[in-house]
């Protein structure tokens, strides 16, 4: 049987790899999404006071540590059973709208978009960062950094550093807003829509507009009929920073609705010997395998899901591109998985919008940003939408606030299952007969690309052995020797 390994994975978060069986035919006899590395935090956190866990979680990742940051906040509001003041809420929730279009925005233009900009096909050295620029132009990477700029630069204006906060407390943050920093954050906002907006147009002249591009969007290649999750409000529309985990079945009909501290009473994980990261499921559905459908508990929680999951967004230009995307692709819900490219591109839209609301709401100066804890600390869940998946921080302490336990179910690991079997599906579908082109490789890789994964927030212990593979290559990338424990 031939083995074709895609060992590193390109344009992602972490470390991955994929392996490629063929049969004797030259046709795809299976295919594993494997996540080599391996990160203990749920293990090394326990023991440290509770109150470290903002900061110390947000080390997981240089990506994505805002959302971290705030599910370690958010669980220790529960923890110690403190209220955080209204000033407090809708700070936390301005950061983190201004992070999340900041994240959207790399991971469009630097990470998803060159297989559609640059496409496919194109030589290796011209899908990056560098080939969407020279094919869109200065002024268009001219946009993109500055939006880049202006949300690391208005994070650390507030949270005290662009990479890695240092803000939030048990009850609110560490510090507020004055006037003058209020007007400059609504002023980068109405910036931000603006490139949004911009990104949403830029999207229907280069994808919608290129038949082959829509062909592969609709196709069957990148479609799976799973369950879809996200985080609403109290009228079901798409929330980042707090509401309901709400999710719903391939029919798009609601399946559960559910507050964050009873997640363990929807979610399960499986565990296969092959990987260090675990596969969530729906408990009430069961775990089935890697197959979609109805009958099977996978699930999926991405832009995509959670456009899927809610019933419209809470702003008005952010609805009206909702409307479009449902329209053109012909209702709810949609399970073309390459969608989710323009689906981020709506949250995007939501985001800045949102960003505007809350840095023009009067309390949003407010002083009152922070209730101090009172209460014996003992345990508390957290979560927040991460741009990849709902994320939940799940502590358990002694009587002193010294930690016990610690659970995270990260976005990406919630995108596990569905993420291995897009890929699979994709090396199914565009392998034949043993003929294999590094482009072929690249649209298997786009299996995983529309998750926006990473990895390095998503791998931490098992119980049990650990299975490890280790090869040794030498300068010239050869492979000198192959050492494994505990594989299957």
């Amino acid at each position: 049987m031939q083995r074709i390994s895609i060992d590193p994975i390109t344009r992602l978060e972490g470390h991955g790899k994929i392996d490629i069986f063929l049969n004797e035919e030259g046709e795809v006899a299976n295919a594993y999404f494997q996540i080599p590395e391996l990160r203990g935090f749920e293990v090394f956190c326990v023991g440290r006071p509770a109150e470290d866990m903002p900061n110390l979680t947000d080390r997981i990742c240089g990506v994505c540590p805002e959302a971290h940051h705030m599910a370690a906040s958010k669980a220790l509001d529960a923890l110690w059973h403190v209220e955080v003041p209204p000033a407090g809420k809708k700070l936390r929730e301005l950061m983190y709208s201004i992070f999340f279009a900041t994240d959207h925005t790399t991971h469009f233009y630097a990470l998803g978009g060159p297989d559609f900009i640059v496409g496919p096909d194109a030589p290796a050295a011209e899908r990056n960062i560098l080939g969407v620029i020279q094919k869109v132009g200065m002024d268009v990477a001219g946009k993109v950094l500055k939006m880049r700029h202006d949300g690391h630069y208005l994070i650390q204006m507030m949270a005290a550093r662009r990479v890695q906060p240092n803000w939030g407390l048990p009850g609110g943050v560490s510090r507020g807003i004055n006037e003058e920093q209020r007007k400059e954050i609504e002023k980068l906002g109405r910036d931000a829509i603006e490139f949004a907006l911009f990104s949403l147009q830029a999207f229907r002249d280069i994808v919608l507009k290129n038949k082959a591009y829509v062909d592969l969007i609709l196709g069957d290649i990148f479609n799976h009929h799973t369950y879809s999750m996200g985080m609403v409000d109290a009228n079901n529309r798409t929330n980042f920073y707090d509401g309901m985990i709400r999710v719903v079945d391939p029919d798009g009909k609601e399946f559960v609705k559910y507050a964050p501290k009873d997640y363990l009473n929807v979610l399960a994980e499986h565990v296969e010997p092959w990987t260090y990261l675990k596969f969530p499921y729906l408990k009430k559905v069961g775990w089935k395998g890697f197959v979609d459908g109805k009958d099977s508990g996978v699930y999926k929680a991405t832009p995509l899901s959670r456009l899927n999951a809610a019933d419209g967004l809470a702003t008005p230009k952010a609805q009206e591109a909702y409307d479009e995307f449902y329209k053109t692709l012909g209702g709810k819900p949609v399970h073309a998985t390459l969608a989710t490219h323009w689906a981020r591109l709506v949250e995007l839209l939501y985001a800045t919008e949102r960003w505007v609301e809350l840095a023009t709401d009067p309390e949003i100066t407010s002083p009152n940003y922070r209730t101090i804890p009172t209460a014996v600390p003992d345990e508390g869940v957290g979560t927040v939408e991460a741009p990849r998946g709902t994320l939940t921080h799940h502590y358990k302490t002694d009587s002193r606030g010294i930690l016990t336990e610690v659970n995270l179910i990260v976005g990406t690991t919630n995108n596990y299952a569905p993420i291995a079997m897009s890929c699979k599906k994709a090396a199914e579908k565009l392998i034949h007969k043993g003929k294999v082109t590094e482009g072929l490789l690249n649209m298997v890789e786009m299996g995983f690309r529309a998750y926006d994964p990473c990895f390095g927030c998503a791998t931490h212990s098992l119980p049990g052995q650990m299975p490890m593979e280790v090869r040794l290559r030498g300068p010239n990338g050869e492979v000198l020797e192959v050492l494994t424990k505990n594989l299957a």
